[in-house]
């Protein structure tokens, strides 16, 4: 079967460090995806304004603008992927990382064969997925409180049918509470069901999560009505869902 992707997917590299970039996109390049190369804040948004891009490499330490203020900034704007790369191996600065929205987290020195295998399992989360078979899960459609949920075509629509912006990890979140609405989930098994393992999560990660899906999808995320805590145990998703096919 032809893949409907004519184009290599498109990696930008942010690091200041040239030899890394290098590195880095000679490797990609080998493996069949486009690279473009940024050495600091600017010279990245430059090229988010003039290319499309799939996914974004961003060290944690950058001249200027470091990469924790560049990733808060690029989620306000746009839920593109976003892998961030540290020289430090600092639980806290992996943690706020995540907290602003990024989808993965690797420690340098990193072997290639694993930024790859990262890479390739955001991008692939990311895709929509074809519905090619009856009761494929990827038809499915849950719709509360107004929302719509399409998992096939990795969407949330508002109740004026404009989409809510989620990047991967907070989509995965809301499938699996969403999927098991009713019932207490404990952090570790939303680890494990949303796929979380690889990032050495923490249970302050799964409330990061947690609260950046309540800024976007409850009225009130002071006071949610939606996902709600059970202190000590983890969230359980408490809003009446409706499941379709599409």
């Amino acid at each position: 079967m032809t893949s409907s992707r004519t184009l290599p997917e498109h990696i930008l590299v942010v690091d200041d460090d040239l030899r890394i970039r290098q590195m880095l996109s000679r490797y990609f390049e080998e493996e069949g995806y486009h690279v473009t190369l940024a050495g600091d804040g600017q010279e990245m948004r430059d090229c988010l304004d003039k290319q499309s891009i799939d996914i974004i490499l961003l060290d944690l330490v950058l001249p200027g603008e470091d990469g924790l203020t560049l990733a808060r900034d690029l989620r306000a704007r746009s839920d593109v992927p976003l892998i961030m790369l540290t020289g430090r191996d600092d639980v806290v600065d992996r943690v706020v990382g995540l907290e602003v929205g990024a989808d993965d987290y690797i420690a340098k020195p990193f072997h290639l064969r694993e930024v790859l295998a990262r890479v390739r399992g955001v991008l692939r989360r990311r895709q929509p997925q074809p519905s090619s078979s009856f009761g494929d899960q990827s038809s499915e459609i849950y719709c509360f409180e107004g929302l719509r949920l399409d998992i096939g075509r990795r969407q949330l629509l508002s109740e004026t049918g404009s989409e809510i912006l989620l990047t991967t990890g907070e989509f995965d979140m809301l499938c699996v509470l969403v999927k098991h609405a009713g019932r207490v989930l404990q952090r570790e098994l939303l680890m494990d069901l949303t796929r979380r393992r690889n990032l050495e999560a923490f249970d302050r990660t799964i409330d990061a999560q947690i609260a950046r899906l309540r800024r976007k999808i409850e009225r009130n995320p002071s006071l949610p009505g939606l996902i709600k805590s059970v202190r000590g145990v983890g969230y359980v998703f408490s809003a009446r869902v409706t499941r379709h096919e599409a």
